[in-house]
């Protein structure tokens, strides 16, 4: 795959899932068994997807989540036409660095549509009190910032779907691989 037709970053704190989305998103596998290992920069992925029965390749970029590359994240998200801000709904700190985010691309992306993942569901869902992003104070955040909100479990492949969704209230059709709340 040479050429990128769309452009989607994720964007987050470290260990906040982002991996484990691309992960489940372009092979379908979850590696939940395995160590954990940082992202250095960032990884990238591809996949071809159909927008109106024309095929397009979008690249995925997995950036670093450590704060010491956050100067070489900038690199990764110019030009971007969509990025997904993933943070851990089991750690409120990763809420607050997914806000540092998403005034990053209002601030330098403007026409980049914006995403919110809450990521590990799963985890929320088998304990409730494992819960430390209150999901009104996201909604509530993400109307403020025209933001799209989603809550997503790369371990059980829940909200990581496998067709594309489209909004088309954009001059670019912007996509997404998130599923509605």
């Amino acid at each position: 795959m040479s050429r990128v037709d769309l452009k989607v970053v994720l964007l987050g704190k470290e260990y906040g899932g982002k991996t484990s989305l691309v992960e489940r998103y372009l092979y379908d596998r979850f590696k939940g068994n395995a160590p954990y290992q940082n992202t250095i920069g960032a990884a990238f992925g591809a996949k071809k997807i159909y927008i109106d029965n024309r095929q397009i390749t979008m690249g995925v970029w997995d950036t670093a989540g450590s704060e010491r590359y956050e100067a070489m994240s900038r690199i990764y998200y110019r030009g971007a036409k969509a990025a997904i801000v993933c943070y851990d709904l089991t750690e409120d700190s990763s809420f607050e660095r997914a806000k540092f985010w998403v005034n990053e691309l209002k601030k330098y992306e403007e026409n980049c549509k914006i995403y919110l993942c809450g990521t590990k569901k799963d985890l929320v869902q088998e304990d409730r009190q494992m819960r430390k992003v209150d999901y009104h104070i996201t909604t509530d955040y993400a109307d403020e910032m025209g933001a799209e909100l989603y809550e997503t479990s790369s371990k059980t492949g829940e909200c990581v779907e496998k067709t594309e969704e489209l909004t088309l209230d954009s001059p670019v059709k912007k996509y997404s691989f998130c599923c509605s709340r």
